[in-house]
């Protein structure tokens, strides 16, 4: 049994700690927020790799975990579809999965409050050094994994010189509750994977579980990610609360100035389908999320790694964060059962992960290029003459599977999964 410390307790963090801790592994999380994370974040498109991370993780996969979809639709700015595809797939939510993840991990090897700073090493262990309410503390383990997101500060440690680049865009994001939908919403598209299209912009949503994880008819709700293109004084303006503080890199929900918030929901309703505009008029909260790529090349640092957001960020066109996270995961437990808690474990998850996150960057940036070609000036370069993509062929690439769906997909890359796709369940769990 080693002592295996993870960077970071949202839900990649919380994938490798129930793994590792259901390997034998003396796991500790070390997470900077205090109190429950319950009701973070928004919708997860779920993938067959997810669902194997999660039983390894120790959890039943059953109906509970999300919300099943048939059918995907693209809605012209009237509200009458111009797309229908079937295509089966389970609509999960952050805040459920991170309850489940939660609630198995045995509470004491979850540590809240830990700001970490900085990680040492030596032959046989690493240390990780941080402040908490108590002040400066240290841990050691055999192995140091970092999972602590897009900001990870062991990574900015290790790799100084990768840096987050804005892909041009933003996504604006929200949740509506089913409950106070028209009836022309909920017919139309709420029991699909919806899309609007608007030049050089899209929309996408799905049903996820409502309040209290309810995934009851009329409890539950309906996720959206709007991206929009925004450079320059218009990047910077997002990014400004009302009372003109500057957030780089990102900033909170409760921070997004409410002008802005009305100028979005103004836009929603000259550009997207009434039944879009309706959802985002309606949710509370509405918040905004720049798009970044991120790629590493290197993942092992002799004792500690990097995984998830901390290691690859692919553009969410894909919806493979929470599924890249779980595959991470599932990796490093495989590497560490064949050699140990060793640096040859970590170099063992670095060559079978590091061709794996670059390509989900690449197909991420592939999905995404119609939106690039409207904000970079280079953009015209980023698409070949005759490659532009119809709106069938953006609701049929976006957020698939590529287990299941591969066969279909156009990207190059996706020629690897193809063979594999006989073998794969057509039933999600």
């Amino acid at each position: 049994m080693a002592r295996i410390l993870v960077i970071g307790g949202s839900l990649g963090g919380l994938l490798a700690a129930n793994i590792l801790h259901r390997q034998g592994h003396d796991v500790r999380v070390l997470e900077k927020v205090r109190g429950s994370m319950d009701g973070r974040g928004a919708g997860i498109v779920t993938h067959d790799a997810l669902f194997a991370g999660l039983r390894r993780a120790g959890l039943e996969v059953t109906d509970s975990l999300g919300v099943q979809v048939q059918r995907r639709v693209a809605l012209d700015p009237a509200g009458q579809t111009i797309v229908s595809i079937a295509m089966p797939q389970v609509l999960t939510s952050w805040s459920r999965l991170y309850e489940a993840l939660h609630q198995i991990l045995p509470p004491e090897r979850y540590v809240q409050g830990v700001s970490v700073q900085s990680v040492t090493q030596d032959a046989d262990s690493a240390q990780v050094h941080g402040e908490t309410a108590d002040g400066p503390q240290s841990w050691t383990g055999e192995l140091v994994i970092a999972s602590d997101g897009i900001r990870s500060v062991l990574r900015q440690q290790l790799a100084p010189q990768v840096q987050p680049q804005y892909a041009g865009y933003v996504a604006w994001r929200g949740v509506c509750d089913e409950a106070v939908l028209s009836e022309r919403t909920l017919s139309t598209v709420f029991e699909t994977f919806g899309f609007g299209l608007p030049a050089g912009e899209q929309l996408i949503g799905y049903p996820v579980a409502g309040p209290g994880n309810d995934t009851r008819r009329g409890h539950r709700a309906y996720n959206f990610v709007w991206y929009r293109p925004a450079t320059g004084q218009a990047l910077a303006r997002l990014l400004t609360d009302a009372d003109g503080v500057s957030y780089q890199g990102g900033i909170s929900p409760n921070k997004v100035d409410w002008r802005q918030v009305a100028d979005m929901r103004q836009a929603a309703r000259a550009l997207l389908a009434p039944q879009f505009a309706e959802m985002i008029e309606k949710t509370a909260q509405p918040f905004l999320q720049p798009i970044y790529d991120l790629a590493c090349a290197q993942l092992a640092f002799g004792r500690v790694a990097l995984m998830g957001d901390a290691s690859f960020v692919a553009r969410p066109h894909i919806g493979m964060g929470v599924t890249k996270a779980a595959q991470d995961a599932v990796a490093l437990a495989d590497a560490v059962a064949l050699h140990g808690a060793t640096p040859q474990a970590l170099r063992a998850y670095e060559q079978r992960r590091l061709p794996e996150g670059q390509a989900a960057v690449a197909r991420a940036r592939w999905l995404g290029r119609y939106m690039q070609a409207q904000t970079d000036p280079a953009g015209a370069a980023l698409v070949a003459p005759g490659e532009g993509q119809s709106a069938a062929e953006f609701v049929a690439e976006t957020a698939i599977d590529l287990e299941r769906y591969g066969h279909q997909s156009s990207f190059p890359g996706a020629a690897a999964h193809r063979s594999s796709f006989a073998a794969v369940a057509q039933t999600a769990p």
